[in-house]
């Protein structure tokens, strides 16, 4: 293997430029502050974690975790996601803490992939848990949460879809008890969005007519409210008659937010994770083929680290936000470049000071006489100006001849 010039860097990992660089700060702290104003405080949690503990815990696949070893030879991992170790913290450091916990967070993630189009090996998230209350209440308190981060970090047009891992598991339970091999391959294809595998899958199966009209019928189970209840004639498993009933309340209670626009009900979504016990949604950008936000119910997780809790919560995929709105320099901020020469330093540099504290972006440069001439005359022509590659929008000299 040959080795890397010393200009590359890994695949799946990127650079961000100074304009990218703040353009996603500006999404973090715009999201923060939103989940703050909801109650939500941030936690913050280490990189690495114990693969025995956080990593067999998280919600990716073994293979797919980046996976070290410490000098004594213990196996740790870099955090694959921030629900587990937040698992770990709410069952040890906040173990006496009352429930409900409202927490937030914004960190990177590591996920090993192979060379695949649009996945990153280390990306942002930004996002909420809600630990101890199993109510649909707390539920649609996430889902809109996560409508009103989205629109905070700049993303205006987008949909939100909710499912349940109780309907699908309820219903195939009723249908298909016992096929647990055809239970799977069914999943994975909805999991894909397959749904033309889907129906191949279902006429393999050879069922009867009446049960493949029903399993095949789910695929039109998307819509408003009015697929709520649509489904409650569909199955009468209890798991799955539960589930519907947990959705029709979420959907009440969005409504009453004043969101529901922004919702639809697909009961083919079971989500991602192996964590997940009860509703999942995922949020897709009009113009992105991504989704840019998930989350979901997790009932079960964080008992593994000893303190059994539900909980609930989202995370925004702060990387891909970047994608979608772009990462140009914010239109409207005022950048100031302050010239001076040796008579006039301090001056120059007491007005940079008093400028900067009141939140003005400050330059200061050294300058020959021809020099502060040449860009006071720049600065007097245009709104804003280039100077060694930065864009200004006013300038003050500090000069012997001409100064202030």
């Amino acid at each position: 293997m040959s080795k890397p010039k010393v200009f590359e860097k890994p695949i799946g990992v990127k650079d961000y430029l100074p304009h990218a660089g703040a353009k996603l700060r500006q999404i973090e702290r715009q999201a923060l502050a939103c989940m703050q104003s909801w109650g939500y405080e941030q936690i913050i949690t280490p990189t690495m974690e114990y693969y025995d503990t956080v990593g067999v815990a998280s919600s990716t696949s073994d293979e797919k975790l980046f996976k070290l070893l410490n000098k004594r030879g213990t196996t740790l991992v870099l955090r694959s996601d921030m629900t587990a170790p937040i698992a770990r913290v709410v069952a040890s450091l906040l173990k006496g803490a009352e429930f409900p916990l409202r927490l937030s967070y914004h960190a990177n993630v590591f996920r090993a992939i192979e060379e695949e189009a649009g996945r990153e090996a280390e990306f942002f998230q930004t996002g909420v848990e809600l630990v101890g209350d199993p109510s649909p209440e707390a539920d649609a308190e996430v889902v809109a949460l996560a409508i009103a981060s989205l629109k905070a970090a700049g993303v205006d047009r987008f949909k939100i879809a909710i499912g349940h891992v109780g309907f699908l598991n309820g219903l195939f339970q009723e249908t298909l008890h016992g096929l647990t091999d055809a239970q799977d391959g069914l999943k994975s294809c909805l999991l894909s969005r397959d749904h033309v595998g889907y129906r191949e899958r279902l006429k393999s199966l050879q069922l009867s007519e009446p049960v493949q009209r029903e399993l095949e019928g789910i695929l039109r189970l998307r819509g408003g409210q009015e697929i709520c209840d649509q489904a409650l004639q569909v199955s009468r498993d209890a798991t799955a008659q539960a589930s519907i009933q947990h959705l029709c309340e979420m959907w009440d209670v969005l409504k009453a937010y004043g969101v529901s626009e922004y919702v639809l009900i697909d009961l083919t979504m079971i989500g991602d994770f192996s964590y997940y016990t009860g509703m999942t949604f995922e949020g897709y950008a009009a113009d992105l083929g991504f989704p840019v936000v998930s989350g979901g119910r997790y009932d079960n997780l964080i008992q593994q680290f000893g303190r059994p809790a539900p909980a609930t919560g989202f995370a925004l995929k702060t990387t891909r936000i970047l994608e979608l709105i772009g990462d140009d320099a914010e239109s409207g901020t005022e950048r100031v470049l302050i010239g001076y020469d040796a008579s006039g330093r301090a001056k120059a540099l007491a007005e940079a000071q008093r400028l900067r504290s009141e939140g003005t972006i400050v330059v200061t440069e050294k300058m020959s006489i021809a020099e502060t001439d040449q860009t006071a005359q720049l600065a007097a022509d245009q709104q804003s100006w280039t100077h060694k590659g930065t864009v200004y929008t006013a300038f003050v000299p500090f000069v012997q001849q001409g100064g202030a």
